[in-house]
């Protein structure tokens, strides 16, 4: 299990590179064309409608090199191809510096259309890895910082000029620094983590399949055994006529009470495997708690090769009788995900423990391990923690096997509150109250939830 986890771990980051990275490059076309539209529309304005004097030649030079781009990546390039990283670098470069020509022969970072630096960098933080996107940034920075010194005057009646004091060139300078670097920043963390949420869930799904699909087998060999039978018994029922009719014939009597033999011992094996399907049908709608528990737990009850599993299965009123439970995929997989946690990092033994009344059914998980650092207690459940983040005496401990506890946290708190339940997880000591704290998850039902009624 623990290695199957950590399959579906490297295939769940390799899913997020994968929606972080890559970009189409119709995408970057379209936002080309509507930059070039925007400016163009605000030349002309200025120029016609407004009366300011621009350097309208030059500054169409500019918006024209953006246009030919376009129309050659078009005619060479076909819209739906994804760009490698590097790429896509040099395409929102080439935004960044056409924008600063443009700014350059219109007063520079007097222009208030200056903020639209942020726009280029935004994007690239958004589908770009880290050191490609502090790269963008770097270079809007620079071209910030060129801008605040060096360009023409801006745009303004004839006869008139407007000057700006220092301090206000200064502080447009500072503001749109730190803008580069909070936006880009802001945008890199939420395409993040947007891409690892998406690739979670993906793996949780997959988990969900292959349960699904485990849990089907049994039907499926009770049906397989159900039709085979008809043509298996007439193959013995042949054979044990060949069988009479070659008797005293030596080898041959041999061979066909042999195909006789054989063909019983297939009759019997069909018809265990039609039985099990049978139960393991019935079983599939329901199943009591001490045999959930159980099952749950089946893969680390094995003393000898870890901690003490134990249990503790009982009803909260006297008036509550022990219920049965809806048996389903996700409620199994859920539990023993976080038991293995538990098994993992206890010292000597694991309590699984279930209780309920008349309203809740509640499953506690608590081990004898040093228990979930403060630093990570708050963010369980949340994918791709990294180091498992459990501490022993305020020392961190860092994650065995591969990929850390966050996603395989994930994946259990998703699919069992897809089951109606609520997760909390904490420190807590033993009944006796000795010791330090271990880790405590608590995995909570409403009866309507969880239980079938009338049982």
């Amino acid at each position: 299990m623990a290695r199957s986890m950590r399959k579906f771990i490297a295939n769940a980051e390799i899913a997020a590179q994968a929606v972080r990275g890559p970009i189409r490059l119709r995408t970057l076309t379209t936002l080309r064309w509507l930059a070039v539209a925007g400016q163009l529309s605000a030349i002309l304005i200025v120029h016609f409608a407004l009366g300011f004097p621009v350097p309208l030649g030059l500054c169409l030079g500019v918006i024209a090199a953006s246009v030919w781009l376009n129309i050659f990546i078009s005619l060479r390039f076909s819209p739906a191809r994804y760009l490698a990283d590097r790429e896509a670098t040099a395409y929102i470069a080439f935004d960044i510096i056409q924008l600063c020509a443009l700014l350059f022969l219109t007063g520079g970072l007097q222009n208030p259309f200056c903020v639209l630096i942020l726009a280029p960098v935004t994007i690239a933080a958004s589908v770009l890895p880290v050191r490609l996107a502090i790269l963008i940034g770097s270079l809007g920075f620079a071209v910030i910082s060129i801008l605040a010194g060096y360009h023409l005057p801006l745009p303004w009646r004839a006869g008139e000029a407007v000057d700006f004091p220092p301090v206000l060139n200064i502080g447009v300078w500072v503001a749109l620094s730190f803008a580069v670097a909070f936006f880009g920043a802001y945008a890199h963390r939420i395409a993040a983590e947007a891409a690892q949420l998406k690739s979670a869930l993906a793996a949780s799904q997959l988990v969900l399949a292959r349960e699904e699909r485990l849990a089907a087998l049994g039907g499926l060999a009770a049906a397989a055994a159900h039709e085979l039978g008809t043509p298996l018994a007439t193959i013995q029922l042949t054979a044990k006529e060949m069988a009479a009719e070659l008797k005293g014939q030596g080898l041959l009597e041999e061979d066909a009470r042999l195909l006789v033999s054989q063909a019983q011992r297939c009759r019997e094996i069909l018809g265990r495997l039609s039985d099990r399907g049978e139960a393991g049908d019935i079983m599939m709608d329901r199943i009591a708690v001490d045999l959930l528990l159980k099952e749950a737990a089946d893969p680390f009850l094995d003393a000898r090769a870890g901690p003490a599993v134990i249990f503790d299965v009982k009803g909260g009123e006297e008036s509550a009788s022990p219920p049965v439970l809806k048996r389903r995929p996700e409620i199994i997989y859920g539990l023993r995900n976080i038991i293995e946690n538990a098994v993992g990092y206890a010292r000597s033994k694991v309590l699984v423990s279930a209780h309920w009344d008349k309203e809740d059914f509640i499953v506690e998980i608590l081990d004898d391990g040093p228990g979930f650092s403060q630093d990570v207690l708050s963010r369980l459940g949340e994918p791709y923690l990294g180091a498992r983040g459990r501490a022993t005496r305020g020392a961190t401990r860092g994650a065995t096997g591969g990929g850390g506890l966050g996603l395989g946290f994930f994946i259990a708190k998703t699919l069992l509150e897809r089951t109606g339940a609520a997760i909390a997880f904490d420190n807590r000591a033993w009944d006796d109250g000795k010791g330090e704290p271990g880790a405590w998850v608590a995995v909570r039902w409403p009866q309507s939830a969880i239980f079938t009624p009338g049982e």
